[in-house]
Order: C-alpha cells, then sequence, then structure tokens
C-alpha cells in the first residue's frame, strides 16, 4: 500500500476542469491534470484492502464492479507514491496497452469498486493512470519494441477501433504480422469518430499508431473488408481473420413524422462534427450537421447523448433537451444497490453541466419519448410531440413494461433531432460476407468464453462480439482473442493475458 493512514489524513482531489463557458469555445480536452503532489498523495489514500474491488471485474447483481483489464491500481498507485515513476508505468503497462485511451474516456470502474468509497470518496485511480501515461510519453519510455521476433504467421484485423487496435498489438508482440483494415478515413474507428476531441483529442491515436507502425503493424484506410476484399481473398494472404468491426448499426425510432428533414443518428452527427474540425480544435466551415441557432432534441440519455450536448453547445444551439424513457436515478446508493456494485445513481457529465449553465436547467426529461415529429409544408422539422411513460405489471410476463400515460403530451419547438438510443449489432454486410453465424442481436456468435466462429479461421472481439459496450471491455476482449488466436496458430501462446 501507499501510506498506512494516507486514506485518514488525504481527501479525494480529482482533475479540475475549465468552466462552461470557457471549455464551450472550442473542441479540446478541457481537464487540468493533477501535479505530481497530489498524485502522490492519491497515490497515499489507495489502502492495503486485502480484497481489491478495484481490479477484480467482478459480476455484482448484473452489473461488473471493478476493471475488466485487471489493471494493478494499487501496485502502480503505491509506486507513484514513492514517485517511482517508471515502474508504476511498467506495471500499468502489463495488464493495459492504452492507457492514454482509458485514462480520457473510461467511466473509471475501478474508482467504482474502491474500498476508500465505501464510507468516503474514492482514490482518484483514473487521474493517477492519466499522469503515468503522460508522464511515460514525455519521458520517452513508450518506445517501438526492439525484441520481437517474427513467427511467419499473418493476421488480418477488421476495424481499428479499441478492440482492434488492442487484438493487433498483442499480436504483433507476439512475432505474428498483422495488417489493419479500416473503412473509414483514418485510423481508430469509435476512438476517432465516435468520441469527440473535448474527451479525446485525436493526436492522442495518431501518436500511439505512429507507435504501432514502427512496430511493424500495416494500417490500410479506405478499404471496406469484405467488400473490397473478399473473404477468399483474404484467406489467400492471412492464417487469420479476426473480426473487430464494432457494433454500427444504430437502433432508430419509429414515430409518426420519422421521415421529416432535421432528424439524424448521433454517430453521423458526431462524425461530420469531428471529420470538420481544424488545427485549433473549432469548426472550419466544411459540411457538417450543424445545430447553430436550432431547439436541439436528443433521444437517449447515455454517453453519446452526452455527447451529442456538449457537441451542440459548442455549435451554439438555441436549446437543448434529452430525451430519457428510464426514471430518473437517486442521487446517492439505495440500500438495495450496496457497494462495491456498479452505483446506480444519478450522473451528470460534461454536456449536461453545460447545458445547466448555459440554459439554468438540467436537459434531461426522464421517463419521456417521442410521440411524433411535426413537419413544416416543405417537410421540415419544426416541433417535436412527447409523451411521458409510467411503468406496468405485464400480466403475461411477469415484468415491467414502459406505457404512455395518456393527456401528458408536450410540444417542444425543434429543428433537430439527434438520435442516441444505441446500437443494435453488427452490420449484415460483414456476418453476410463472412458467413459467420449471429446470435438474436445479431453479434457474431461464438462459444461461451471463445472468440472463434463458426467459421474457421475466422475469429470475433470488441462490441461486434459482445455488443455495445465500453472501451476497456473491448480492450480487455482484444487481449484475450489475441491469446485464443495466438494458441490456434502456435499450439500455445506465451502473451500476458
Amino acid at each position: 500500500m501507499g501510506k498506512t493512514t494516507g486514506f485518514l489524513e488525504y481527501d479525494r482531489v480529482d482533475k479540475k476542469a475549465k468552466s462552461e463557458k470557457e471549455r464551450i469555445k472550442d473542441f479540446h480536452e478541457f481537464y487540468y491534470p493533477l501535479s505530481d503532489e497530489e498524485n502522490r498523495r492519491q497515490g497515499a489514500r489507495c489502502m492495503e484492502c486485502g480484497v481489491p474491488f478495484c481490479q477484480s471485474a467482478s459480476l455484482l447483481a448484473g452489473m461488473f464492479s471493478g476493471c475488466p483489464l485487471h489493471n494493478l491500481v494499487p501496485e502502480w498507485n503505491e509506486l507513484i507514491y514513492q514517485d517511482n515513476w517508471k515502474e508504476a508505468f511498467e506495471r500499468l503497462f502489463k495488464t493495459n496497452p492504452f492507457p492514454e485511451f482509458t485514462s480520457r474516456v473510461c467511466p473509471a470502474l475501478c474508482e467504482k469498486a474502491c474500498t476508500c468509497g465505501l464510507n468516503g470518496d474514492p482514490v482518484a485511480s483514473k487521474a493517477n493512470e492519466y499522469a503515468i501515461i503522460e508522464k511515460a510519453f514525455a519521458n520517452g519510455w513508450v518506445k517501438k519494441d526492439e525484441n520481437i521476433v517474427r513467427t511467419g504467421k499473418k493476421v488480418a484485423v477488421i476495424g481499428s477501433g479499441p478492440s482492434g487496435l488492442s487484438v493487433a498489438y498483442n499480436l504483433n508482440l507476439r512475432g505474428h504480422s498483422v495488417a489493419v483494415f479500416e473503412r473509414s478515413d483514418a485510423i481508430g474507428g469509435l476512438l476517432r469518430y465516435g468520441i469527440p476531441n473535448m474527451k479525446l483529442e485525436k493526436s492522442v491515436i495518431d501518436r500511439r499508431v505512429e507507435i504501432m507502425k514502427e512496430d511493424g503493424i500495416k494500417f490500410y484506410t479506405g478499404v471496406n473488408v469484405p467488400t473490397d476484399i473478399s473473404k477468399e481473398e483474404l484467406f489467400k494472404q492471412f492464417d487469420v481473420v479476426i473480426l473487430a468491426c464494432g457494433a454500427t448499426k444504430p437502433r432508430d425510432i419509429k414515430a409518426s413524422g420519422r421521415e421529416s428533414k432535421g432528424i439524424y443518428f448521433a454517430v453521423d452527427f458526431l462524425t461530420e462534427a469531428t471529420k470538420s474540425l481544424d488545427d485549433n480544435a473549432k469548426l472550419d466551415g466544411k459540411k457538417y450537421i450543424d445545430a447553430k441557432g436550432k431547439n436541439v432534441i436528443i433521444i437517449g440519455g447515455g454517453d453519446t447523448g452526452n455527447d451529442c450536448a456538449g457537441t451542440s453547445m459548442r455549435m451554439g444551439a438555441k436549446s437543448v433537451i434529452q430525451l430519457e424513457m428510464m426514471p430518473e436515478p437517486p442521487i446517492d446508493r439505495l440500500p438495495s444497490n450496496p457497494w462495491p456494485e456498479w452505483p446506480k445513481v444519478l450522473k451528470t457529465d460534461y454536456g449536461q453541466e453545460e447545458v445547466i449553465d448555459k440554459f439554468g436547467e438540467d436537459p434531461r426529461k426522464y421517463l419521456t419519448t417521442v410521440e411524433k415529429f411535426v413537419s413544416d409544408e416543405k417537410g421540415n422539422l419544426k416541433e417535436v410531440v412527447t409523451v411521458n411513460l409510467k411503468s406496468v405489471k405485464n400480466e403475461k410476463t411477469g415484468r415491467m413494461d414502459l406505457v404512455p400515460v395518456e393527456g401528458s403530451e408536450k410540444t417542444y419547438p425543434c429543428e433537430l433531432v439527434l438520435i442516441a438510443a444505441g446500437f443494435l449489432g453488427t452490420e449484415e454486410y460483414m456476418t453476410k460476407g463472412f458467413g459467420v453465424e449471429v446470435n438474436g442481436r445479431t453479434n457474431v456468435l461464438t462459444k461461451e468464453a471463445s472468440y472463434k466462429t463458426d467459421v474457421d479461421k475466422i475469429f470475433a472481439c470488441g462490441d461486434c462480439h459482445r455488443g455495445q459496450s465500453l472501451v476497456v471491455w473491448a480492450l480487455e476482449e482484444g487481449r484475450e482473442c489475441a491469446k485464443e488466436v495466438d494458441e490456434y496458430l502456435m499450439g500455445y501462446s506465451n502473451l500476458n493475458v
């Protein structure tokens, strides 16, 4: 542990953010890192708690608690306290190939399971993770691996999101020759265009990709597999093909007036905005879905919906409303949701904070959905009619269903709707092109605890395998898939997974 009495002596201190008024002026990251001394104090708070739930990824009450990567959180917190940053980096890098991503976009499952959080505030481990990896880059500790010995095996990875990068990194480290195919114009997948710059600057991705190229990984952009290159052509060149193509089929909203002009999927809105940013992280006038001066309604209360709120604020939206079908969570844990379960409590994220600061009220409307969209004579969206929902027991299934509340309709002026209702699974052209089976959620089907599909030489990992999930889970799936592929190719594996 860090300091025996550290958790008693020091309070939690996390990274500070720029003010809402200041940060909406551009799309730059807006958090200030902690000082080395503040990082050391947080390391000192990490106690020898016997069972480190922070690194456990335990399934409790249907939800995971703790880090899926099994990061050695207590170890690198102690090393930070001792001012031994390089060894802290080495311990962090043993389990996490890309800490620069998770320390920015992960919801910190480790902190939600921290023992200090039982009777107080958890250790700011995410801030410490950020400090470790940024110090590692600054000091040149993240560099080309000179010890890779090639096996002669070749692997194709389809998709360059977090799972694709993770499986490529680990298999290349083992010595297999890896080629990554990306249909978009730049590497990163979800990291590149699904997550706004204010959460993850794209230079962070580019920095890592350059090192991966130096390590021998080949990247091909603008190649849509299996449309541009067939399964048969890939098998002629590669010993194994890994599908890491994500769950990119957005869930639509079926309501009257859906054909109105001005209704878009969140992923398209975020992608076009990111592609339109100049070197100063400001919109450069290229074609994008513009929220400036518009009343914006976002359908979906999750992280993507929040990102849409933050992006709309930076564009100069006239108003922002976020619809959430579920009831408002409590401020504090309920007795039915004890530590170390995942806390089902109210989370107000950066985009919502910015809307509150600008307009004076929370944009979220709970237990609410769209009843119909209303357009003008030219077909342009002008209003959205919403309806409240209530929970009613279904006598046939015994489950609670959400049903409309009669007479609760409200009409809001609206010129732009962004659908952030999640994703349904893998795109059909991908699964059919490779001839792989899918499950009921249209994710690529494999046996339990396996990544091998029903088609020989084809494996799958990440969101296309487990469904829409977190970046940290994509990284872990990439690691585990790499080990299974290595065993398939070599008969054994010495990958540290």
